[in-house]
């Protein structure tokens, strides 16, 4: 493997809890009740279909984002990445792995996160949810990717890492690797089952046995 890109909300940074509060005050505005196993089955980075399917009238959609991206800000606070994440990146570069980042996230808020952790320098090549018409698991935004990386006439040799199945999808439709990290959006089967060849408790415990069977080669 030559290359690792990363999803981040969920996989580097733990932003899920305030994403998912932000939801529920948007969907009850509109008078949805959120539901933690409604939310999982719907959820998807095209957040405007993941709306619609869960009851938000078509009409309002637009405004249903403009009202999340402000109580996510409210609610949010400094983003903060999950614990080893930062030595796991780092760990990762020394190895050789050149790195990237594949995102549904708003850019400005994304790149305003990278500075706040100080992941920003590991992570040089970033596509986000608002720099193309396309959403996750669409292939384009991780052939964008790959193309900046230098893979995009091997996309084998690239390891795609995300916490959700649309994650794993769009791996596999390009013929990366997948890469399922647990969280709310999914659990160890659903990953599996949308084309994960490997599901890890988090980043650093992946990047550690990943590092390691590297090692022992």
């Amino acid at each position: 493997m030559d290359a690792v890109v990363f999803d981040w909300d969920g996989t580097l940074v733990d932003t899920l809890p305030a994403i998912t509060k932000a939801n529920a005050e948007v969907l009850g505005s509109y008078g949805v009740r959120y539901d933690d196993a409604a939310y999982r089955a719907a959820y998807s980075p095209d957040w405007r279909g993941m709306y619609r399917r869960l009851g938000v009238p078509a009409a309002e959609i637009e405004a249903a984002g403009g009202r999340w991206l402000e109580a996510y800000r409210a609610l949010m606070g400094e983003a903060r990445a999950f614990p080893g994440v930062a030595d796991a990146l780092a760990a990762l570069r020394r190895a050789g792995y050149v790195m990237g980042l594949v995102t549904a996230g708003d850019r400005r808020v994304v790149e305003h996160q990278l500075d706040s952790t100080g992941l920003g320098e590991l992570l040089p090549v970033r596509v986000c949810g608002d720099d193309m018409p396309f959403a996750k698991p669409h292939p384009a935004p991780l052939l964008r990717a790959l193309g900046e990386l230098g893979l995009i006439a091997r996309p084998e040799r690239a390891i795609y890492v995300g916490d959700a199945p649309d994650d794993m999808r769009m791996a596999r439709s390009v013929g990366a690797r997948g890469i399922g990290i647990e969280s709310i959006l999914g659990e160890r089967g659903d990953l599996a089952a949308a084309g994960a060849s490997e599901v890890a408790a988090s980043v650093t415990a992946w990047v550690a046995a990943f590092l390691g069977t590297a090692a022992g080669r």
